[in-house]
């Protein structure tokens, strides 16, 4: 797949595509979630939802879980039944759609509810099988080349992550907020474009499954399907019936469900015939507390879009350099310091090689995350007497994106080294569960605000983290002796 004719970067011309559509994908994403949680906390008179922030938080964070959970379905759909090709295409194509409803102008929240969880479901074909496309533009032995090039695809993933809020919120602006929702619809009509007119570059790749259902297995997957869907209809339903449904509860429910898939998994792994050698049994021990910490990580950065937009938007000073900004523009904060600081960190990661590990690095992220949410803390303490600046933001985004990069890329590697035979193609999957407890769990967090401060709030969270971090440095000898950890190679974050 790396021959000769047209580059991209002295890549496959492929992967312009592929960089293209998953930027406009991240576009759509990012730019939804920017103002999601400040459009359902807004009231009625203007043009939101009009729930409380606890409650637009723990949406937001149940949406994000939800995100990540279906992962691992639209990874089997296109592996069994479409293809990465097609998965990729009616993805985008279904995401587009979900965007179009938000941004119908209609005051029932029908739209918005249809919206979301038809973007869930396009966002889990399209996701997973995206990133394979771009692995399987390389031979086998291109190892370098191929990690160059998800360099790349990891660049656009951020590129679209940066100009998303900054666009959608200026768009949004004034209490349009079905504008910002058009837009995102936009984006994801123009990465479609990409992909369709690009589509020859690709060479076939991600055309047919890799091992598809017999018309059998697809009756037997049919009738599973309806009768899932069918039971969840007919549950919520009852529900409903019941008068005691509330979306604050529902969350609750989807939360606890997702906790229950991670420890469901992991007791399938250890205690079912599967196989699985001495090592590792000792390698899937180990990576559970490198899942719980990663969980942990998660629980507290991706409280960015709700928690910490609620802060920008009601406790600071909306400046930069003079110049006025939306709150949802400090989510670009983010993607920017990821941009300038990947290579620094991949070139430390080198330079130490094997003499930091990967439980050592997951406790500095840990603690790093922890110490972002104690300036949080500070912040909001000042932020009693009036208005702070936007720059605490800015440090507390710094601060985190260095704990990112010690974790996300990390993370990612060490899942695939730790995989159990038995378990390789499934485990990237599960390290995204780790993403999907952590946001679920964020989003519930908004209700210790009913016994905490805010400047508690964040202390307690901060505590939470810089306890755990510690607890893995602690037994970082023990975790390198049942991880066999002598070396492994980084990946990029993709997310």
């Amino acid at each position: 797949m790396t021959g000769g004719g047209r580059t991209f970067f002295g890549h496959p011309w492929g992967l312009a595509t592929l960089f293209g559509t998953e930027m406009w994908e991240r576009f759509s994403w990012y730019g939804l979630r920017a103002i999601l949680a400040t459009f359902m906390a807004a009231s009625p008179a203007h043009q939101g939802l009009g729930m409380s922030q606890e409650t637009a938080q723990a949406v937001v964070g149940v949406y994000g879980a939800l995100i990540y959970l279906v992962a691992l379905p639209g990874g089997w759909i296109a592996d069994r039944i479409l293809g990465a090709r097609r998965s990729v295409f009616w993805g985008g194509f279904v995401i587009m759609l979900g965007h179009i409803s938000m941004a119908i102008p209609v005051t029932t929240p029908f739209f918005v509810w249809f919206g979301l969880l038809l973007i869930i479901t396009g966002t889990g074909l399209l996701k997973p099988n995206i990133s394979v496309m771009v692995g399987r533009l390389y031979t086998e032995e291109d190892d370098g080349r191929r990690d160059a090039g998800f360099s790349l695809f990891y660049l656009g993933v951020n590129l679209g992550a940066f100009f998303a809020p900054i666009v959608v919120s200026w768009l949004a602006a004034g209490d349009r907020w079905h504008w910002g929702f058009g837009a995102a619809a936009v984006g994801m009509a123009l990465g479609l474009i990409q992909y369709v007119w690009g589509g020859r570059a690709l060479r076939g790749v991600g055309e047919r499954p890799g091992l598809r259902l017999s018309p059998a297995e697809r009756r037997r997957f049919g009738r599973l399907l309806a009768l899932g869907v069918g039971a969840t209809v007919a549950g919520l339903g009852a529900w409903v019936a019941t008068g005691t449904f509330t979306i604050d509860r529902f969350t609750l429910v989807v939360t606890v469900i997702i906790l229950v898939v991670p420890v469901a998994y992991f007791s399938y792994i250890l205690a079912g015939a599967h196989g699985l050698t001495e090592d590792e049994r000792d390698h899937m021990k180990a990576y559970i507390w490198l899942f719980a910490a990663a969980a942990i990580f998660w629980m507290i950065y991706d409280l960015a879009p709700s928690k910490l937009l609620f802060f920008a938007q009601d406790h600071t000073d909306l400046s930069l350099f003079g110049i006025p900004i939306q709150a949802a523009t400090t989510q670009a904060f983010n993607p920017l310091f990821i941009m300038i600081f990947v290579p620094v960190f991949a070139a430390l990661w080198v330079r130490l090689g094997t003499r930091v590990s990967t439980p050592q690095k997951f406790g500095f992220a840990l603690i790093t995350i922890g110490l972002s949410f104690v300036v949080m803390a500070i912040a909001a303490g000042l932020a009693g007497a009036g208005r702070v600046s936007v720059w605490w933001l800015v440090l507390v985004y710094l601060i985190q994106v260095f704990g990112e990069l010690a974790l996300s890329p990390v993370g990612v590697s060490v899942t695939t080294k730790l995989a159990p035979e038995a378990f390789k193609g499934q485990m990237l999957g599960v390290w995204f569960i780790a993403v999907s407890v952590g946001d679920a769990v964020g989003g519930q967090t908004g209700r210790l605000n009913r016994v905490l401060s805010e400047p508690a709030y964040y202390l307690v969270l901060a505590g939470m983290a810089v306890v755990a971090g510690v607890a893995l440095l602690m037994f970082t000898r023990r975790l390198r002796v049942l991880m066999a950890e002598h070396h492994h190679a980084e990946a990029q974050p993709l997310r």
